[in-house]
């Protein structure tokens, strides 16, 4: 018999099923993911050490917030929001108006904080225009968002006091106490302020999907009509999403306040909103870690591509038109699913098919390069004369032999792209089958 305040030192037969004791190990691969995450943060500028090296991995730090805020509306809660740029927007420049203070003397906040004042502002704006917003879903949810994201840039305008009009409001984010000597004014040193930010905001945002709140929001977008037979109040469901998602936005607004010293109407545009959109919908909103593949593009895009081709907008375009075509999950369900082949062993079977997958698409992407820098050419460099480089090649405009060349490398790269395609789609399905008919053979052991 057990003296009393003491447990048992075994438990009875007939209480087996419920241990006393119980220890629950730690999620290594959730430790390694997360550690590893931290050490690229940590490590990424001295691996890139030019200052364009730099300002890029501040950009894409920003934009993985801010993708990953959007997708919390989008992928978590089915939200297809045509107007997040108003809150990463409205975050921006609360947040340069706040620096201004701070370096009037106005304010003492230590420019590390101003981020955060980007994120409560924008929170603050949610709450009011997202009451309206969230009492639909759906479409009419998105044509709300669309409306009130062309009334705030049409206001950008309007209010030059705010705004600061077509030339924007400016600042100095080296101002304000200087602890331990950090003034921010080398780009290395906001990086890793952005770094910090990027993984305390990435780490946050994932709890949420953990917290009774993400699931629900799940639930609501799945089925809000059993969410509504519980009990449960799906407007005040998306509502309080609506508002940290625009927290979040808010901080990568303000945080690039910091970065770029300036905030023009552009932040809160219509174009800025389906950036988003689109980067969000290629890393792939199904999965938590496709925003961040969509941020990270976001910026290759508009920093690298920009600067290699005019007709940048127009390449964009067609990848996102392929990929609502062949891969509507995005690049994070490309990897989900290889990842699934490769754990049942099937992955070394269709290298070739990629291979083969990967050379025919060059090929193909080729031959419509060159016709389309050379559309581009006519239109706009038509001064240049017809003369003009393409991969190290030389084209003319006015030639009919480049542009045969041209059309033939397409159709030829097409055609063979196609036959590739389906010996993949048959070996994919060979496997496919194969890994249904050993989960079923695993069930049954």
């Amino acid at each position: 018999m057990a003296l009393p305040g003491t447990v048992p030192a075994r438990v009875p037969a007939r209480h087996s099923k419920k241990d006393y004791y119980e220890f629950k190990p730690y999620n290594v691969g959730r430790w390694v993911i997360w550690g590893g995450f931290a050490l690229l943060l940590a490590i990424a500028p001295m691996l890139f050490t030019s200052s364009l090296a730099h300002t890029m991995l501040s950009q894409m730090g920003i934009a993985i917030i801010v993708c990953l805020s959007y997708n919390m509306l989008l992928g978590q809660g089915g939200m297809l929001s045509f107007g997040h740029a108003v809150y990463s927007g409205m975050g921006a420049f609360l947040a340069i108006h706040t620096l201004n203070l701070v370096a009037k003397g106005a304010w003492a906040v230590p420019v590390s904080l101003i981020p955060i004042v980007g994120g409560f502002a924008s929170a603050v704006f949610a709450v009011i225009f997202g009451w309206v917003t969230t009492k639909k879903a759906a479409t009419p949810f998105a044509m709300i968002t669309l409306g009130i994201g062309e009334l705030v840039w049409a206001s950008s305008l309007m209010f030059p006091e705010f705004f600061g009009g077509e030339g924007g409001i400016s600042g100095n984010r080296v101002t304000g106490p200087k602890p331990l000597g950090i003034t921010f004014g080398p780009q290395i040193q906001l990086y890793y302020l952005i770094a910090v930010y990027t993984f305390a905001c990435t780490a946050l945002m994932f709890a949420f999907t953990r917290t009774p709140l993400g699931r629900m929001i799940n639930a609501v977008r799945d089925n809000p009509e059993r969410v509504e037979f519980v009990g449960y109040d799906t407007q005040k469901v998306r509502y309080i999403v609506f508002i940290i998602s625009a927290f979040f936005a808010g901080i990568s607004g303000g945080l690039a306040a910091l970065n770029f010293e300036i905030v023009t109407s552009e932040v809160v545009s219509g174009p800025r909103s389906g950036a988003y959109l689109l980067f969000t919908f290629l890393g792939g909103a199904t999965f938590f870690f496709g925003p961040v593949i969509g941020g990270v593009l976001m910026v290759l895009a508009g920093v690298l591509l920009s600067e290699l081709t005019k007709a940048w907008l127009l390449y964009l375009g067609l990848v996102f038109l392929f990929m609502v075509m062949y891969a509507p999950g995005g690049i994070a369900s490309l990897i989900m699913m290889n990842l699934r082949v490769a754990s049942f062993g099937r992955l070394k079977e269709i290298w070739v098919s990629y291979l083969a997958l990967a050379v025919t698409a060059l090929i193909a992407l080729v031959g419509a390069g060159a016709m389309i820098e050379m559309v581009y050419h006519l239109k706009l460099n038509a001064a240049l004369g017809p003369q003009l480089k393409f991969m190290g090649a030389s084209l003319n405009a006015h030639s009919v032999d480049s542009w045969f060349g041209a059309i033939f490398v397409l159709v030829t790269g097409l055609g063979m792209f196609e036959i590739a395609r389906r010996h993949y789609v048959k070996q994919w399905g060979e496997i496919q089958e194969y890994i249904e008919k050993e989960m079923k053979r695993r069930e049954t052991l």
